[in-house]
């Protein structure tokens, strides 16, 4: 028995770690909070019976995660930002408020708990000086780049003191279908959640990629201030707004537990109708001197907790599978199943993600399923709740749904896709993302002008687009004599595009924007790429043996040759805007890093893809060389600790004379 506890403890210590590090360094939540809280609560228990197995670092103890790959340079957090004790029933509420003993009737703040990205804003004379993630609460990363591209975070104030105040960076419910949808029409994985999408966006190296998300935040703490006396939380969140700070939409400052409760259940019954995510409300005590007076513990502050809201439920008759194909030809079954309502709103859809999910999970047909929303926004099928006697196993088509063509599975893939380049399901995915901003960049050509050129017939294959003529244009809905010009003007515009964007923008599987620079750079123009072996491709530096099947396969397909055809004959650019003058830095990686003197980065980078080498932005044992303006920040202490060579401009200026 002793040696199965040891096991379990082990097991369950490793999950919560790994967990624990994804959330807290790399801001992605693999599972939800109340997954994660029922599996530290087991740990704890078992850890409580067999004190001896229990490990010196364990996540019921510390929490956080490892900085050994942080992405930016890390802040020492002046205040711990700490986490806070969760509650799953109104009973742990009660014995919270029992603990709270020397106080007969203590005076509470609740507020909602929202769940996005915690970060701390610190202000100078009026001005925003820096921002930082939390980290594990003593060490944060310092992404005040990304944060001033956040509207609702106010870069002056009239405060001139010092300032420290602790917020949550989140994505709108608006915003994170626009981004869902986005990533999808772009053939990418799409985020699972709000604050995952929030993360991510959050931990961008380039800020307009953090700008392009439309963030927001919410101010909820005042972590420390100079020049003011402020006795009250409610009063601090009153002092906040007044400032300019995007507070939290409502608090409450209640007497005792039982009121307590009560605004929780209300807040509860509001999240249905809310445009952000919360998973759960606070009870903190509101006098700041009683907060002292309790203190905390290692993990948690003991004047306050999280009470956390159960994940709502709903089992449902599954109707049928329905299969959508994508634009680079995945096809997803999605399941149709009798409407519910779930999170404030009534579903009836819910993707299945793949074939194997079906079949380990045990859907057939006719079942009653389990659903939910995960983050209270995207349905998802949970699992079966009761198996049908009619049950029907569902298995997917042989050929495609939408034009016939043959479907294969790769061996190592869960995906199946159709083999048909020009499937009409996949065209209108495929032009959205022929147009994107990294392939051929064609202003004004969207999702909703896509769809309307679709409609009226005017398109049928990508090469389409360069025969549009303004009459074409003239007569469409919403399309007005300005806006076709336009239109036309970018996409003629595009044709003098360099190669790399035209074959990023055919969208071949496991060939992104980098990989295409990569083979326009290195072969230099369409003829010689089409006739190149899988060998030639495998020998360009940074090219794997997947990614050169891929290209190779792709371009094999006669109706890929003719595609590529017919743009050479409309004029496209089928040459390599990047000139290799000589091969001096051929097999050399260098990585970019602060600000130059004279040179831009995008500059510097061209004279070295120009020598035949290749930049990257991470520092690694491969990087050749690290070359280091001002404030280099994390990159240059990674080549340090690495012992890869940090040049300066001057030798840099030296080595390409």
């Amino acid at each position: 028995m002793n040696s199965d506890a040891k096991i379990k403890i082990d097991e369950l210590t490793e999950k919560l770690k790994y967990y624990s590090n994804k959330y807290y360094m790399e801001a992605v939540s693999e599972i939800t909070d109340y997954e994660y809280d029922m599996l530290q609560r087991e740990l704890l228990a078992l850890e409580k019976e067999f004190p001896e197995f229990a490990h010196p670092d364990s996540p019921t103890v510390n929490v956080g995660g490892s900085f050994e790959d942080r992405l930016f340079t890390p802040v020492n957090h002046a205040v711990k930002m700490e986490s806070l004790q969760d509650a799953f029933s109104f009973d742990e509420l009660e014995a919270f408020n029992n603990r709270i003993s020397d106080i007969a009737e203590p005076i509470y703040s609740v507020e909602p708990k929202i769940d996005g990205l915690s970060v701390s804003l610190e202000y100078k004379n009026g001005r925003f000086v820096r921002g930082s993630t939390r980290g594990d609460g003593l060490v944060g990363e310092d992404v005040t780049a990304n944060l001033l591209t956040i509207e609702d975070i106010p870069k002056n104030i009239s405060f001139l003191g010092d300032l420290e105040v602790r917020g949550e960076v989140y994505m709108s419910h608006k915003r994170f279908l626009e981004f869902v949808e986005r990533q999808e029409n772009e053939g990418l994985q799409p985020a699972k959640n709000p604050r995952n999408a929030a993360a991510g966006s959050l931990r961008q190296k380039n800020p307009k990629i953090t700008a392009e998300r439309k963030l927001s935040s919410f101010i909820f703490n005042i972590q420390s201030i100079d020049g003011k006396e402020i006795t009250s939380h409610i009063d601090s969140l009153d002092f906040l707004k007044d400032l300019g700070f995007s507070v939290l939409p409502f608090y409450y400052k209640v007497n005792g537990i039982k009121n307590a409760i009560e605004r929780i259940t209300e807040i509860g019954e509001k999240r249905g109708e809310l445009p952000f995510d919360i998973d759960g409300a606070v009870i903190k005590l509101d006098n700041l001197a009683e907060r002292e007076q309790f203190g905390s513990t290692s993990k948690f502050p003991k004047w306050a907790v999280a009470y956390k809201y159960p994940p709502e439920e709903k089992n449902t008759k599954l109707l049928e599978i329905e299969i959508n194909v994508g634009r680079t030809g995945a096809l997803t079954p999605t399941a149709r199943f009798e409407p519910v309502s779930l999170a404030g709103t009534t579903v009836s859809r819910a993707v299945l993600h793949n074939e194997d999910f079906i079949i380990d999970k045990d859907i057939c047909i006719g079942d009653t399923i389990i659903v939910r929303k995960a983050g209270d926004i995207i349905p998802e099928v949970l699992g079966v709740a009761e198996r049908s006697n009619e049950r029907k196993p569902f298995k997917m088509p042989e050929v495609c749904p939408s034009c016939g063509a043959r479907v294969t599975r790769e061996d190592g893939e869960a995906v199946v896709r159709c083999t048909n380049a020009e499937c009409p399901a996949q065209l209108a995915r495929h032009l959205i993302h022929f147009a994107s901003r990294d392939a051929m960049d064609i202003e004004g050509l969207g999702p909703a002008v896509i769809a309307l050129l679709l409609e009226n017939k005017l398109i049928h294959h990508p090469y389409d687009l360069y025969l549009l003529k303004a009459e074409d244009l003239a007569s469409l809905e919403r399309m007005g004599e300005k806006s076709a010009e336009n239109l036309l003007s970018a996409i003629k515009k595009s044709k003098e595009n360099d190669l790399y964007r035209l074959i990023f923008g055919l969208g071949i599987r496991h060939i992104g924007a980098k990989a295409a620079k990569l083979v326009a750079d290195k072969l230099q123009d369409m003829d010689t790429i089409l006739s190149a072996s899988i060998e030639d491709f495998i020998s360009i530096d940074g090219f794997g043996e997947i990614m050169a099947k891929s290209l190779y396969d792709f371009l094999s397909l006669s109706q890929s040759r003719e595609l590529i055809e017919r743009f050479k004959e409309l004029g496209l650019n089928m040459k390599s805007k990047t000139v290799i003058t000589d091969t001096r830095f051929e097999g050399m990686t260098f990585v970019l890093t602060g600000t130059l003197p004279t040179y831009k980065r995008s500059e510097a980078a061209s004279i070295i893809e120009s020598f035949g080498g290749k930049t990257a932005s991470s520092v690694s044992k491969k990087t050749t060389y690290v070359l280091a303006g001002e404030e280099a920040g994390s990159k240059l202490d990674k080549a340090n600790s690495l012992g890869v060579t940090v040049i300066d401009e001057a030798q840099f200026n030296e080595m390409i004379k």
